[in-house]
């Protein structure tokens, strides 16, 4: 607790949100603007934009093309303004539960500028090493500097103070606020149980690690980058923080970031060697690389030329070679059919909260819907593209059930043209839990317990394994 709070002793208003009984802020003459205002502006907005117009979080801090605010911000400010909200979005269920615990009525409609103050001032005082003091002030500052907020910096300052003053005992009461909106956390509890969606929730707490997948000798490139091999046999990095191309071996192609989940399907065709393989949703590249590094021959297809000429750098970096075509998949009608498939579909990507904190609050119920109807329409047409007797991995990074086990499900039906091919469990050693007794392969951020925490987790995917007779 700051200085600045412990010696406080002035009255302080009562934390209520009604518009009517707050008294209004005379005007005063604005002084020189606090060092940090324009970050703080600048995560407020960028909030709104997540939780109340479902924008991408990626495209708005991106340094070229993103939100005017950031971009006008120094490189230290936008790593402030990041780190902001990524624990705001990490943390909102329980940011929100503890605001509303110090306030005696609701914020007046229309207050939803003043509740992302609040948000991005409680996210530093709660979860960021930043002065407490300092982020109060500056939302107080916040709430002045808009007309909309101007009457309630008062209700700003008693609020946030308290906040400060209570914290421990605030963040005790919360813990049992789950971390998910509702809508995802009650899909969860209804596919995995209640105590492993609580499991769940709280794993994606922690951001994900970098993971390499490896040429070869994952042991060896552990020991060089300072790492640990998994039961995947990626090479997890530690507590780190640098510049990815400065590490030894990504000149020399050695290696490349591919989570850990991520790099699962590829691995369940089998034995590759001289078989012709379909990458029908290809870039960035990561699983091409892995199937050409199998043996096979690799056609990588994608639908967007940017993200094609992407696939194509990272192949060059890594030495390797696959043919390419520009082309949405379910358009591809190939001259001869393959040996195997693997469609890595679009999807929700709910099972990547630990690296996009934002997904569950820019994705909805529907959206869902419609990702999990289009993902059958693109396995149905997989399956065309391979030989009788051949395979499909059909995967995706969500961990919502309507788009793994059920598109699954009902694509093969009665089983009269494909079945499931069954992934044994003992072929996964560490990983076995990973295993349905489907035979399907479903990975959870609660997965692959690691000391330190920080080195813990998975990506959610699921993956399963489709014959066609």
């Amino acid at each position: 607790m700051s200085a600045d709070n412990k010696n406080d002793s002035r009255p302080k208003p009562s934390p209520h949100k009604g518009g009517a009984k707050s008294k209004k802020p005379a005007a005063a003459p604005r002084g020189p603007e606090k060092p940090g205002m324009k970050a703080r502006q600048a995560a407020a907005k960028i909030l709104a934009a997540v939780v109340d117009r479902r924008t991408s979080l990626d495209g708005m801090l991106d340094h070229e093309h993103g939100n005017p605010a950031y971009r006008e911000l120094s490189e230290a400010d936008r790593a402030l303004v990041r780190a902001i909200l990524n624990s705001a979005l990490r943390h909102l269920p329980r940011i929100q539960a503890a605001i509303n615990s110090l306030l005696q009525t609701p914020l007046p409609e229309g207050a939803r500028a003043l509740e992302h103050v609040l948000a991005v001032a409680a996210a530093q005082v709660l979860y960021l090493d930043v002065p407490d003091h300092s982020a109060v002030d500056i939302a107080v500052e916040q709430a002045q500097a808009d007309p909309r907020n101007r009457r309630f910096a008062n209700l700003v300052n008693a609020v946030l103070r308290r906040l400060s003053r209570e914290k421990d005992a605030i963040l005790e009461s919360t813990r049992q606020v789950p971390a998910m909106p509702t809508w995802f956390f009650e899909r969860l509890e209804a596919h995995y149980g209640a105590a492993e969606a609580e499991k769940i929730a709280e794993a994606q707490l922690t951001p994900a690690a970098i993971d390499l997948s490896v040429k070869s000798d994952p042991a060896l490139w552990a020991e060089r980058l300072g790492g640990t091999v998994l039961a995947t046999g990626s090479v997890r990095l530690g507590d780190f923080s640098g510049s990815i191309p400065s590490l030894a071996g990504f000149d020399d192609g050695a290696w490349w970031v591919q989570d850990a989940a991520a790099s699962l399907p590829a691995r369940l065709f089998g034995d590759l060697k001289g078989k012709r393989i379909v990458d029908l949703c290809a870039a960035p590249g990561g699983k091409t690389a892995q199937l050409i590094l199998a043996g096979a021959a690799v056609t990588a297809l994608d639908q967007s030329g940017s993200r094609l000429r992407r696939l194509k750098g990272n192949l060059k970096r890594l030495g390797l070679e696959a043919e390419t075509k520009e082309v949405n998949m379910a358009d591809f009608q190939p001259e001869s059919l393959f040996d195997a498939a693997l469609l890595d579909a679009p999807c929700s990507s709910t099972g990547t909260t630990r690296r996009h904190p934002d997904v569950l609050w820019t994705k909805g119920p529907e959206d869902i819907e419609k990702l999990a109807d289009l993902q059958e329409r693109l396995l149905r047409h997989a399956l065309t593209v391979v030989k009788p007797g051949g395979t499909v991995v059909f995967s995706n990074c969500s961990l919502d059930p309507r788009e793994g086990e059920e598109v699954v499900a009902r694509v093969i039906g009665a089983g009269d043209h494909y079945e499931r091919v069954s992934i044994s469990a003992a072929d996964w050693p560490g990983l076995e839990n990973a295993i349905t007794p489907l035979g399907e392969m479903r990975t959870t951020p609660a997965m692959l317990a690691l000391d330190p925490p920080f080195a813990s987790g998975l990506d959610g995917f699921y993956a399963a394994v489709i014959r066609r007779k």
